[in-house]
């Protein structure tokens, strides 16, 4: 089958011919680069024609005999083709928003060239239908994320944000390695297909599927950024704005909870993996959100509601409920994307001024982008009618099913959500202006608000677009089907009204919370515990230098021994003839007895 390689390998020969011919050519990288993601998506848009059964087009590469055979293999069922669609779109509108954002930038060739590479292992992630594949792919993601995060590498806090998301997700990268191990070992395949068939084997033991579903779990928790390995996607605002969409949106956060949704039953499989995964997720939930609320970059305030977003997803796949996390995942693509590209037209027009309290009074410098962040925004917090109101109340419905602990929890973070999305929109886009810069605010040119206003027609319609596609199976129980929304509505209503009550015309924040605005300190704990560790480590490595290399080995063994030899031999170095006589002639007896006697 011609078109999955042509889907995959376009971005790949992209970032090839532009890392090597056209780096100086900059107009050429951005054609070739916004050509290839749009030959991808056109190419999805045709695989829709193939029925949804799963196909899996399989080729040989690796063959170890029977223990293991390793292919390259795509699956194309349901599941991968929402989320091809999700990527290649979102994908496409971000490549030609970066058009206009990336304009003046000296570097914009490199950026291209990681965007499509980026792209390109996003799409392997999404196609792979094994284990080994999917995690080649995945480490690539990891690669093209710390490229695009540093892409202002002479800017300090840029590298080291680059340089926190890659060794973070290695920690949960190396979990996930162990846990695939785990399952091949036990299953005797790396296919998911395979293994799915011989899930048998696996709850044979129910501790060891438990061990191996939370190792690759912990996959997701890196990519996903899951409490506690959520610190670095905050960090990951210094690279372009772009670039934070493209993460936060629709690839490299969204492979964990899509990763989980295509091994759902192993952790189906495992009551107690499902219920330590609900727990992570509805954790990072709650406190992603009451971070976002005290925070003041209005990159880092989308980034904190990413997390908590995400974390719902996570919840509700443990939950068993992959596909109303499936269903957020992909409404929540677009009005994220929306979210941070006006974002990025709110900077860019400021002068990349990222502080909310340096704006206001935006609405009617920038139309285009209030309209559409409003959209956003409302579709986020689950306004009823907007796309955000039904996959957010599938999440909800199915916790009010299985977890009331993990439903009240819900319920507070979408609170939270209401009130740090207005606190946001009414302090930047209302009042008045609070600095030189939001003054003289104006809005972007056509090649970034064409994609605002696409994103704003999915984000209203993405909701309903499932809904028609039975993409998610709700309960059928009315007194449910009544209940949750109509609390979520009332949640929505009481979040949306204090924010605005608080804010409307305020320069500063009336709202200190340290313990949030320092995110509970958690990054600070972690430079301690690295610290300790690093001292303890050197200490450590100190006494054994001092004590055994230098001290038992060194100076005792080879020095002490040599010594001691040498005490020893110098006894027969007397300086005197006849002794040496002497003992030469003991020799020649010694021998001549041995020879004789022996």
């Amino acid at each position: 089958m011609f078109l999955p390689w042509l889907i995959l390998l376009a971005p790949l020969f992209s970032a090839a011919i532009i890392t090597l011919f056209t780096q100086r050519i900059r107009a050429l990288s951005v054609a070739i680069s916004v050509t290839a993601v749009l030959v991808s998506f056109v190419g999805v848009c045709l695989l829709f024609r193939f029925p949804d059964g799963a196909q899996i087009a399989q080729y040989p590469w690796l063959n170890f005999g029977a223990d293991l055979t390793v292919p390259i293999g795509f699956m194309i069922d349901k599941l991968s083709k929402a989320m091809l669609f999700v990527v290649t779109l979102v994908g496409s509108l971000i490549h030609i928003y970066s058009i206009g954002y990336m304009a003046d930038d000296d570097g914009k060739s490199r950026y291209f060239a990681g965007l499509s590479m980026f792209m390109f292992s996003m799409l392997g992630i999404v196609f792979a239908n094994n284990f080994v594949m999917m995690f080649i792919f995945w480490e690539l993601v990891g690669v093209s994320s710390y490229v695009l995060i540093g892409h202002y590498f002479t800017r300090g806090s840029a590298a080291d944000a680059a340089k926190k998301a890659f060794i973070t997700n290695r920690i949960g990268d190396f979990g996930f390695m162990l846990g695939i191990l785990m399952v091949w070992l036990a299953a005797g395949s790396i296919a998911f297909s395979n293994i799915h068939a011989n899930l048998g084997k696996l709850t044979a033991n129910p501790a060891y599927l438990t061990i191996a579903t939370l190792l690759v779990f912990c996959g997701a928790v890196g990519k996903s950024a899951q409490f506690p390995l959520h610190v670095w996607l905050p960090d990951a605002m210094e690279g372009p704005t772009p670039v934070s969409a493209l993460i936060h949106a629709a690839t490299m956060v969204a492979a964990g909870v899509y990763m989980l949704s295509r091994v759902f039953f192993l952790i189906e499989a495992s009551p107690d993996a499902q219920h330590v995964i609900a727990w992570i997720g509805i954790i990072t939930a709650v406190m992603a959100a009451l971070m976002a609320t005290q925070q003041n970059d209005i990159k880092r305030i989308l980034a904190y509601s990413t997390l908590s977003q995400l974390g719902y997803m996570v919840s509700a796949v443990g939950l068993a409920s992959s596909e109303a996390a499936m269903f957020h995942l992909f409404t929540h693509a677009f009005f994220k994307a929306l979210l941070f590209l006006g974002a990025g037209s709110v900077i860019h027009a400021l002068h990349h001024e990222q502080d909310i309290w340096k704006m206001g009074a935006l609405k009617n410098k920038m139309p285009i982008t209030f309209l559409t962040f409003a959209i956003a925004t409302l579709a986020l917090t689950g306004c009823p009618g907007l796309s955000g109101f039904f996959s957010k109340d599938a999440i909800l419905m199915a916790a009010h099913e299985h977890n009331r602990a993990i439903f009240s929890l819900a319920l507070i973070t979408a609170f939270l959500t209401a009130f740090y999305m207005f606190r946001l929109f009414v302090v930047v886009f209302l009042g008045r202006a609070k600095s030189d810069a939001a003054k003289h605010g104006h809005e972007a040119g056509g090649v970034m608000t064409i994609p605002l206003t696409v994103l704003a027609i999915f984000s209203v319609i993405g909701g309903y677009a499932f809904f028609a596609a039975r993409f998610l199976d709700l309960p059928h129980e009315e007194t449910r089907i009544i209940a949750v929304p109509v609390l979520a509505f009332i949640v929505f209503i009481a979040g949306a009204g204090l924010a605005t009550f608080l804010y409307s015309g305020k320069t500063e924040d009336p709202i200190h919370i340290p313990l949030f605005a320092n995110k509970f300190y958690i990054d600070e704990f972690y430079a301690l515990l690295i610290r300790w560790t690093h001292d303890l480590l050197a200490a450590i490595s100190a006494w054994f230098d001092r004590w055994v290399l230098d001290g038992a080995i060194v100076r005792g063994l080879f020095s002490g021994g040599t010594y001691v030899s040498g005490f020893v031999l110098r006894f027969l170095q007397v300086g005197n003839l006849q002794a040496y006589a002497f003992v030469f002639g003991f020799g020649i007896v010694a021998l001549l007895y041995f020879v004789i006697f022996k």
